[in-house]
């Protein structure tokens, strides 16, 4: 018989949780396919309106200041020296020296042509400002609701006492290598880029903010936390809201409530959505056959995991197999 989150079975004792990092979880699923937009050179006036791509985008301002505008956010950002902004959810966004500057527009594809050559170099003869660009394309990550809830644009302050400590160094990196024409300075920005990525949005959990946000805040629980590590460590377990509950020493009805507070949806929910996570990273970067598949997460048949995933992404396993592998 098919397995399901929401099947009552018998089962043993649940594994015990050797503290599984929910984070590193979440982001490993991410394989980060890093656009690095390079180096930007610009003398006041000027703007830059980049493309509209999925993914993540991140914006590190080296030397100036910049204002930050993204689609569907009415206040403007005001970034300065050193400020890093993270938009995780990607959009459109328009960087300029000041409100009403003309904008040159991006075309997909252009950064990655000039940056072989240097610094892109736009503007008038005003204001000096620097400022280096990425873009991400994520997996499947950020259906889960650790991502969903997390604000359209996260701007960590080079004067912020509680995160800038973090990043300086990968910051300072970074920096120095979009001004070097050494040999493997683009290799070396990407992979800066990633971690800078990473370390953003660890320090965005960290603050006041970010354990405001449903997702997010559920980490720092030790009772919620520690049932998303059993969840997250052990997919494949026929998890149910008493068993989960009894692991974190919490009533049933408590442990419901709770989660779906801090999380933002049911246990089930979560657990469900995240074994269709799982099997889409599996479907991606490995050759397990799709009877193989089925059990890793959690499913007792490879009937009932193909209707499970067609409803959670619109196409069968092999065909979301087949359409990534040609990406």
């Amino acid at each position: 018989m098919a397995s399901s989150p929401n099947k009552l079975t018998e089962r043993p004792e649940p594994p015990e949780c050797k503290g599984v990092d929910v984070l590193a979880d979440v982001l490993d699923t991410l394989r980060l396919s890093t656009r690095m937009h390079g180096r930007f050179e610009l003398c006041a006036p000027w703007g830059l309106q980049f493309p509209t791509i999925p993914g993540a985008h991140i914006v590190l301002i080296a030397r100036g200041g910049a204002r930050l505008e993204v689609e569907g956010v009415p206040e403007a950002r005001v970034l300065s020296a050193g400020d890093l902004a993270v938009l995780p959810h990607g959009g459109g966004h328009t960087l300029r020296d000041a409100e009403g500057s003309p904008v040159h527009v991006l075309e997909p594809g252009a950064c990655a042509r000039s940056h072989g050559g240097g610094p892109i170099r736009l503007g008038g003869d005003g204001a000096r400002t620097a400022l280096v660009a990425a873009s991400f394309e994520l997996g499947a990550a950020p259906r889960t609701l650790l991502f969903k809830e997390l604000p359209c644009v996260i701007h960590l302050a080079a004067d912020d006492a509680v995160t800038a400590p973090t990043l300086a160094s990968t910051v300072q990196l970074l920096l120095v290598e979009s001004a070097s024409s050494q040999p493997g300075a683009s290799v070396i920005m990407s992979r800066l880029a990633d971690i800078l990525l990473v370390q953003a949005l660890r320090a965005h959990i960290m603050t006041k903010d970010g354990c405001q946000e449903a997702g997010m805040r559920a980490l720092t629980d030790p009772q919620i936390g520690k049932a998303l590590a059993l969840i997250h460590e052990h997919p494949q377990e026929p998890w149910t809201v008493e068993s989960l509950a009894s692991a974190v020493a919490l009533s049933r009805s408590g442990f419901a409530a709770r989660f779906s507070e801090l999380v933002g949806e049911p246990p089930l929910e979560y657990l469900a959505g995240w074994r269709m996570i799982k099997a889409a990273q599996l479907l991606r970067e490995s050759e397990l056959p799709l009877s193989e598949v089925a059990p890793a997460i959690g499913y007792g048949s490879e009937a009932s995991f193909n209707r499970a995933f067609k409803r959670w992404d619109g196409n069968a396993p092999g065909a979301y197999r087949r359409s990534h592998r040609r990406a």
